[in-house]
C-alpha cells in the first residue's frame, strides 16, 4: 500500500491508497519537532481503526513546504515502512516541465496540486489554493507549471490584523450579515471575507487578462470550502487534489521503472 503525505505550514494530510483507491485519510497539525516514532504511534491507531496496520504500507511518497519536517517523516518511512520515500522536488516530477526562471523556488505543493488538477481538469488552469498562503498557480495546455501569483493567507492576515492593532480583536471567519458593519466585530468580517473573496477575484482576473487564454479556475485548500458558491470567479472546488497530484506522480513512477 502507498502511503501519501502532504506536509503544508499549518496542516500535514496522509491518505493511505489500497491499489488505485484511497482507503484511508487524515489531517494533522504540522510540527518540526514530532520524532518518526511519534508519527508511527499516532498513525498505526488511525490506521487500526480503519482496518490496516503499518506493516501494510511498503511505499511513501512526500510533499513538504517544511523543511525541518523532513527527517522525521523520512526515518518514518525507513523504520516502519522499509522503504526510502520518494520525496517530490521541482526537477524529480515525471511528465512536468517547470517554466519559470527559478525552477528550485516552486514550491513541491504547487507542483503536486499542478498534476492534480491537470489529471482531473485539463489545462489551461489557474489552480487557487487557500492556506498560510494564497497560492495562484498557473497550468499550461499540456500540464506544465508556468508560475503565479503568492498572496498573504487569510487566516494570516487576520492575525496581523489582530496583533498590529491593540484595539482590534482576533475573530472568527464567517460571512457577514452586512457589508456596512456597525461594530468593530462586523466591520472587521466584512473586510476580511468579502476583502478576500475581492482578492481572489481580482488577481483572477488580472491573470486572465494577462495569459490572453481561456483559463478553468480550480480552488483547493483548508479555506477554500468558506467561499463556495460566494463566487462566480471559481469554476471547481477540489479538496482532493493535491493528495490525487501525489498519487498520479507515484503512478508515473512505477510506469517508469517498469
Amino acid at each position: 500500500m502507498l502511503l501519501a503525505i502532504d506536509v503544508g505550514n499549518t496542516n500535514s494530510v496522509i491518505a493511505l491508497f489500497d491499489g488505485d483507491q484511497p482507503a484511508a485519510q487524515w489531517r494533522s497539525s504540522t510540527s518540526t519537532s514530532r520524532t518518526a516514532d511519534e508519527y508511527a504511534v499516532w498513525l498505526s491507531q488511525l490506521m487500526t481503526m480503519a482496518g490496516y496496520k503499518l506493516s501494510d504500507i511498503n511505499q511513501c511518497i512526500i510533499s513538504t513546504v517544511v523543511p525541518q519536517s523532513l527527517f522525521h517523516w523520512r526515518n518514518l518511512s525507513r523504520r516502519y515502512f522499509n522503504c526510502d520515500p520518494f520525496v517530490i522536488r521541482h526537477d524529480n516530477i515525471p511528465g512536468v516541465e517547470v517554466r519559470i526562471s527559478k525552477p528550485s523556488e516552486a514550491g513541491a505543493d504547487r507542483l503536486v496540486n499542478a498534476v492534480g488538477a491537470f489529471i482531473a481538469h485539463g489545462g489551461p488552469l489557474i489552480v487557487v489554493d487557500s492556506g498560510t498562503a494564497t497560492n495562484f498557480d498557473i497550468v499550461g495546455a499540456d500540464g506544465g507549471f508556468e508560475g503565479g501569483v503568492i498572496a498573504p493567507g487569510i487566516n494570516l492576515s487576520m492575525q496581523a490584523l489582530h496583533e498590529a492593532a491593540a484595539r482590534l480583536p482576533r475573530i472568527a471567519i464567517e460571512k457577514p450579515d452586512n457589508i456596512i458593519g456597525t461594530d468593530t466585530v462586523g466591520a472587521m468580517q466584512t473586510g476580511v471575507y468579502w476583502g478576500y473573496i475581492s482578492l481572489i477575484e481580482g488577481l483572477i482576473g488580472l491573470i486572465k487578462a494577462e495569459y490572453g487564454a481561456p483559463m478553468k479556475v480550480v480552488a483547493t485548500g483548508g479555506i477554500a470550502s468558506l467561499f463556495e458558491g460566494e463566487t462566480t470567479a471559481i469554476d471547481i472546488f477540489d479538496h482532493e487534489l493535491t493528495i490525487r497530484g501525489l498519487f498520479e506522480i507515484s503512478k508515473r513512477l512505477k510506469k517508469g521503472a517498469a
